[in-house]
């Protein structure tokens, strides 16, 4: 079966369907981000004080106590499946569309070594590893980076009619 650039070739509704669960997954998706932004956890001593406190700290702003590990592991197994299924979604549409095959591999399957690394990495870093901060930080960014591109990708061909494609 030939599924580079089927999207082209989709009616009108379905493409209408993938547009709008594009659109709507990406809000989802971005206000994360606003979150991890608002938590501080966006670079290597926010992500730790998120997740390993700061008590000793007198002159924080704002008191952070270590997680348990009850909320650690609900936070991994509710993140690891959740953007499981966002990436495997996603990775579908993008199946359809015309893109290098290399490329479109990897855009297809990076994102879910990243969450793997993310969200280990954060059960690491809780658990003792203080550089996994580092992993953290750089595999959510590749995650990050790996979704828009893909989006962007899925909406521009989404837009193309087919009698621009050819």
């Amino acid at each position: 079966m030939q599924l580079d650039g089927l999207i082209y070739t989709l009616p009108k509704n379905l493409k209408l369907l993938i547009g709008a669960f594009i659109i709507v997954l990406s809000l989802g998706f971005f206000t994360g981000l606003l979150f991890v932004g608002e938590t501080s956890s966006t670079n290597p001593k926010g992500i730790e004080e998120q997740y390993l406190g700061n008590e000793e700290d007198e002159g924080a702003l704002i008191m952070k106590f270590k997680k348990s590990e009850k909320e650690m592991l609900t936070l991994v197994h509710t993140h690891v499946l959740s953007m499981s299924i966002i990436f495997f979604l996603t990775g579908l549409i993008l199946a359809i569309t015309k893109l290098n095959k290399k490329l479109k591999l990897c855009l297809m399957i990076e994102p879910f070594l990243s969450v793997v690394l993310t969200f280990g990495g954060l059960y690491f870093l809780w658990k003792g590893l203080l550089w996994m901060k580092y992993v953290v930080i750089i595999s959510g960014t590749l995650m990050t980076l790996s979704f828009t591109l893909a989006v962007c990708i899925i909406m521009y061909q989404l837009l193309i009619s087919p009698r621009q494609y050819n």
